[in-house]
């Protein structure tokens, strides 16, 4: 694992250097990505970086200085081999007062690179009792704020799952924790639209746009228990790349099912064909 904070690459990954006055502490004003590191490269990292921009400006903590990012990035990975990782980086909206107003020292910086397993083919996933507010503030925002992320996979944890999955707050399918979510039925793989407020995730729009010529795959919304009777269940995410699920709650299902097979093949083949689609 190596660090780099605000233009400097750290001499040990957890030296105390970031202020207990950052509102990244203090009320988890800030965004994050996670990149995934294949064959000692990032990738989709232009997606990736888009989207933190996008998340910093709608959180209104500014524009993210995306060339500093990309020199942090390549400071952590400078003479590392790492064939399967991923890349944290994390945008506060810096040093201010006790408290929600903000203050103005600058945006504070951190990019963090490690190698890490791969997830397992196949997993199950609890749903959870609490809804995602599709019409919240970061509705869609890639914020630092996973406190009730954290309380929700920790529930499913509990269950021996790896992964919670919610509705949101008119009972439609929404997302996982860290995830977006497709399931089957019959021929059709289908993952809720973005309006149900789930995070535009970047592997769910690769999935989507490589899939659209071999697989009938849309984005429809329905009713979380749509999960009790749907044919396949996938989980996709950054590391997870397109993940089969065997089990949601006490239900089990065949994995990979056969559209499932069809997409991880597709995801296999496309993803080669160059780092940072």
């Amino acid at each position: 694992m190596r660090t780099w904070f605000n233009g400097q690459l750290l001499k040990t990954p957890d030296a105390p250097v970031i202020s207990p006055l950052d509102h990244g502490v203090v009320v988890g004003d800030g965004v994050f990505e996670t990149v995934q590191i294949s064959g000692n490269q990032p990738f989709a990292l232009t997606r990736h970086l888009d989207r933190l921009v996008r998340s910093a400006e709608g959180l209104g903590i500014g524009t993210p200085d995306v060339g500093a990012i990309r020199e942090g990035i390549a400071a952590t990975m400078d003479g590392e081999d790492i064939d399967f990782g991923r890349i944290r980086v994390t945008v506060t909206s810096g040093p201010g007062p006790l408290g929600s107003p903000r203050g103005d020292a600058g945006l504070t910086y951190v990019v963090i690179s490690e190698p890490c397993s791969r997830p397992p083919a196949v997993s199950s996933i609890a749903t959870v009792p609490w809804p995602r507010n599709e019409r919240g503030a970061v509705s869609g925002l890639k914020t630092t704020s996973y406190a009730e992320n954290a309380l929700m996979v920790e529930h499913a944890l509990a269950r021996g799952a790896s992964e919670a999955v919610m509705a949101n707050t008119q009972g439609q399918l929404c997302e996982g924790t860290g995830s977006n979510i497709f399931y089957v039925v019959g021929e059709r793989l289908i993952t809720p639209t973005l309006a149900a407020g789930p995070l535009a995730g970047v592997t769910r729009a690769l999935v989507l746009q490589w899939c659209a010529d071999e697989i009938d795959v849309v984005e429809q919304d329905a009713p979380i228990e749509v999960l009790q009777t749907a044919d396949e269940v996938i989980l996709v995410g950054t590391t997870r790349n397109v993940q089969a699920i065997s089990k949601v709650d006490d239900r089990e299902l065949p994995a990979p099912g056969p559209i499932t097979q069809r997409a991880q093949a597709i995801w296999a083949r496309e993803a080669a064909r160059g780092i940072d689609p």
